[in-house]
């Protein structure tokens, strides 16, 4: 698991009780990047270039993340409702 330094930028501004929930998040999306579990809902969102990018819902934060390889990359954490205009 890989964060971007966009990614980690924005997950250091939330508190620490978001921070730690988003933290065991991310660390079960490791084990099955693609397989949607209770209270974590994925969704294939737009193919961009060369990389099909994934949200994972936490809460009221969204993970936006891409497959490269055996590794998962973290490219953005934001909160619900914004964030997705980089998609269009």
């Amino acid at each position: 698991m890989r964060l971007s330094k966009t990614a980690d930028k924005e997950l250091g501004g939330l508190d620490k009780q978001a921070q730690n929930r988003i933290r065991a998040a991310l660390r079960e999306l490791e084990n099955d990047p693609f397989q949607p579990r209770p209270k974590a809902d994925i969704k294939k969102l737009r193919k961009m270039s060369k990389h099909q990018f994934y949200r994972l819902r936490i809460g009221n934060y969204r993970a936006i993340y891409a497959i490269e390889g055996a590794e998962v990359k973290v490219t953005k954490i934001i909160q619900r409702g914004k964030g997705y205009e980089w998609l269009d």
